[in-house]
C-alpha cells in the first residue's frame, strides 16, 4: 500500500471521482511491490532505508536563487535524504535563456550537499525560441545544457553520484541529459520529457527533434526495463518534467494517418504513454513515474493510477505521483522508503524550518563567481550502480524511413514512431 500524507492537498475537479478508485490503486501497487520477492527479501533488504527529496520549478526569478539555496541546504539536514532530483525549469517562460543564466542556476545546484540529479524541463529548452525567451533556438539550447550541465559523468552536489548517461550508446550519443541510477534494489530513470506537449510542432516538414528524441526515450526506458530484470530490482521510477496527461486515452486506430484535418490537437505525450506501457508489461514489478503537476494551485500532490494500454485497461502496476507544492521554493516532495516496513513507501510534502536563515554566501549574480564553502562529508551511498555498468545492448529499434515533405510530414512520423510499440 503506498501511503501519502496529503493533509490540506486538494485534487482537480475532474479527478475528484476517481479518489476512491485511487486509494484502492494505491492498496494494489503497494501489494506489488511487498509480494514481488517474498517475504524473505524483505527479511533480508530490512536495513534498506533511504529517502529521496524531489523539487522543480523552484528558480523562477533572481530573487529565488537564495531561496533555493536555502531549499537544498534544508533537505541536506536530513541525514535520510541519499539524493535530491531537480525536476525541471531552472527558469521561467519569460527569461531569456542566457549562457549566463545557465550557468547561475547550475552554480545554485551544485550547491546541494547529497548528490542531485537534474531533469531538464520545458523552460529550460523547448520555450527557448519565443520572443520573451530570446528566441533562441531550441535545439541549440538543448545543445548547450548537453554540454554543460550534462557533461560530467556523475550527478551534481557536494557528493555525487555516478549516472549511466544514454550517451554511452553509440546511436543515441547526443543524449545526455537521459540518466539512470540504482539505489539499492529500486532502477531510477530520467528522461528529457517537456511540458507542455512534448516540444511536439504542428508545422509543415519533418518534426525532427521530436521523432529523433522519441526513439531515444523509448529505447532508453526498454534498456532500464532490461537492466532491472537483469538485477533482480524490484522497482522502476521514472521522472520527467511534463505533465503527460496519462488520463487521456486514445484508442489505436489503424487508418487514422489518413486523416488529414486534425479534430483536436494531436498529443505529444501518445509514444511516451505507449513506452511506459511497454516498460509495464515487459517489467512486472512496480512502476513508479513522477512528474510537475501543470496546475500548481493545487496543494501538495496526488496519486493515482490512470494510465491505459491499447486495449483500454487500466496498467496496474503502474502508479503516477503529480507533484506541485504550494510553495515550492519553500516545501519539497519526499518519498521515504525502507523495505523491512509495511507499507515500504511514504510520500510527504516537507517544509523549510521557518527559522533556517537565507544564505548570505556563495553571493548568485551573472557578474559574480563565487564557490560555496565545502559542507561536511555525506555519508557513502550504497549500491549506486557505476556509470559503466551496462548490460548487453538491446536490439536497437529500426530506422523509421524519412517522410515525404507536405502534409504528410506528421502522419509519417506516427507510422513510423508507432512500430516501437506492437
Amino acid at each position: 500500500m503506498l501511503t501519502a500524507k496529503t493533509r490540506g492537498a486538494r485534487m482537480r475537479p475532474r479527478r475528484r471521482r476517481a479518489r476512491g478508485a485511487a486509494r484502492s490503486a494505491l492498496v494494489l501497487a503497494a501489494g506489488l511491490l511487498l509480494a514481488a520477492h517474498g517475504c524473505a527479501t524483505l527479511a533480508k533488504d530490512a536495513s534498506s532505508h533511504y529517502a529521496f527529496a524531489v523539487i522543480g520549478g523552484t528558480l523562477q526569478s533572481p530573487a529565488d536563487e537564495p531561496l533555493t539555496l536555502r531549499l537544498l541546504d534544508a533537505i541536506g539536514h536530513d541525514p535520510d535524504i541519499s539524493f535530491i532530483v531537480y525536476d525541471g525549469n531552472l527558469k521561467n517562460g519569460k527569461e531569456a535563456c542566457r549562457d549566463s543564466l545557465f550557468e547561475t542556476r547550475h552554480t545554485v545546484l551544485e550547491t546541494s550537499k547529497p548528490a542531485l540529479i537534474f531533469v531538464p524541463g520545458q523552460h529550460d529548452w523547448a520555450d527557448c525560441g519565443t520572443a520573451e525567451a530570446g528566441g533562441y533556438d531550441p535545439v541549440e539550447r538543448l545543445d548547450l545544457l548537453r554540454q554543460t550541465l550534462f557533461a560530467d559523468e556523475s550527478s551534481m552536489g557536494q557528493n555525487p553520484i555516478p549516472l549511466a548517461r544514454e550517451s554511452e550508446v553509440s546511436r543515441f550519443r547526443p543524449y545526455r541529459e537521459n540518466v539512470r541510477w540504482l539505489m539499492h534494489d529500486t532502477v531510477f530513470v530520467g528522461l528529457n520529457v517537456p511540458g507542455p506537449n512534448n516540444h511536439y510542432l504542428n508545422a509543415g516538414g519533418r518534426n525532427g527533434e521530436f521523432e529523433d528524441r522519441v526513439i531515444a526515450n523509448a529505447f532508453w526506458l526498454d534498456h532500464a526495463a532490461e537492466y532491472a530484470k537483469r538485477r533482480d530490482a524490484r522497482a522502476i521510477v521514472v521522472l520527467v518534467q511534463g505533465d503527460f496527461d496519462p488520463e487521456r486515452y486514445e484508442r489505436p486506430e489503424r487508418f487514422a494517418w489518413l486523416r488529414f484535418g486534425h479534430r483536436s490537437k494531436r498529443d505529444g505525450f501518445m509514444e511516451f504513454k505507449r513506452s511506459l506501457v511497454k516498460l509495464a508489461e515487459t517489467f512486472r514489478g512496480p512502476v513508479v513515474v513522477i512528474h510537475q503537476d501543470d496546475d500548481r494551485s493545487r496543494a501538495s500532490f496526488m496519486i493515482d493510477q490512470p494510465l491505459r494500454n491499447d486495449k483500454g485497461e487500466l496498467v496496474m502496476n503502474l502508479t503516477r505521483i503529480a507533484f506541485a507544492p504550494r510553495s515550492p521554493q519553500n516545501q519539497w516532495v519526499q518519498i521515504d522508503v525502507d523495505l523491512g516496513k509495511r507499507p515500504p513507501l511514504r510520500v510527504s510534502v516537507k517544509d523549510v524550518p521557518k527559522n533556517l536563515p537565507l544564505p548570505t554566501a556563495p553571493t548568485l549574480s551573472p557578474h559574480i563567481d563565487a564557490s560555496p564553502p565545502t559542507p561536511p562529508p555525506m555519508p557513502t551511498v550504497p549500491d549506486s550502480a557505476p556509470a559503466s555498468e551496462l548490460p548487453p545492448i538491446l536490439p536497437e529499434p529500426p530506422r523509421s524511413p524519412a517522410p515525404d515533405s507536405g502534409g504528410a510530414a506528421s502522419s509519417g512520423a506516427n507510422a513510423g514512431n508507432g512500430a516501437m510499440f506492437h
